[in-house]
C-alpha cells in the first residue's frame, strides 16, 4: 500500500499543479506550440537528424561530383550554410520565445514565495508575541524584558523591506563610488 502524503503536503502538491495548469491555459496556441518545438529542437536525437542531414548533404553532393553530375550545392556549400544560418536564426528566435513565457512562470513563482514568506514573516512575529505574552503571564516563568523577542514580535513593514532590498540592488549595480556602469 502506498504511503500517503499529509493533507497540508497534497494542497501544496495541488496548489503548484494549478499554478502551472493555470499558466499553460493562458498561453496562446503560438506559445504552446514553440514549447513544444522548442522541447523537440532540445533532445538529443535533433542534434542526431540535424548532424545526419548535414552528412547526407554533403555524401550527396560529393557523390554527385565523383559520379561525374553536376553537384546541387558543391564545396563550400553555399546553401547549406544558409540553410544552417536561417535554421539557427530560427532557433534563436523559439528558444527566446519559450524562454520569455517560461519566465513568466518563475516570476509568479518568485511573487508566491515573496508573498509567502511576508506572511511566514508574521505569523512568526505573532508567535513570537503570544509566547512572550505567555512567559509574562504565566507564574511560573520568571518575568523578564527580552529586547530581541520584543523586537522579533513586531512584523516588518513590507514597504519597508521592499525599499531596502531596492536601495541594496541599486547600490550593487552602481558598482564603487563613481562607477555607475557597472564595471570594476
Amino acid at each position: 500500500m502506498p504511503i500517503r502524503p499529509p493533507d497540508a503536503l497534497e494542497d501544496t502538491i495541488r496548489s503548484v499543479h494549478r499554478l502551472h495548469v493555470e499558466h499553460h491555459r493562458r498561453s496562446t496556441r503560438l506559445q504552446r506550440a514553440l514549447s513544444r518545438l522548442t522541447g523537440l529542437v532540445g533532445r538529443p536525437l535533433f542534434v542526431c537528424g540535424l548532424a545526419g542531414g548535414v552528412a547526407a548533404w554533403i555524401a550527396g553532393n560529393s557523390l554527385a561530383i565523383v559520379l561525374g553530375y553536376r553537384a546541387p550545392d558543391p564545396p563550400p556549400y553555399f546553401w547549406l550554410q544558409g540553410a544552417m544560418s536561417a535554421l539557427s536564426l530560427f532557433m534563436v528566435a523559439f528558444i527566446v520565445g519559450a524562454q520569455k513565457h517560461e519566465d513568466e512562470l518563475g516570476e509568479q513563482r518568485e511573487m508566491i514565495t515573496l508573498e509567502l514568506s511576508l506572511l511566514n514573516e508574521q505569523k512568526i512575529a505573532k508567535l513570537i508575541e503570544l509566547v512572550e505574552e505567555l512567559r509574562r503571564d504565566s507564574p511560573h516563568v520568571s518575568d523578564r524584558v527580552d529586547e530581541q523577542a520584543d523586537a522579533m514580535a513586531k512584523p516588518a513593514d513590507s514597504q519597508s523591506v521592499f525599499s531596502a532590498i531596492r536601495d541594496t540592488y541599486s547600490a550593487v549595480r552602481a558598482g564603487p563610488a563613481g562607477d555607475h556602469d557597472g564595471k570594476r
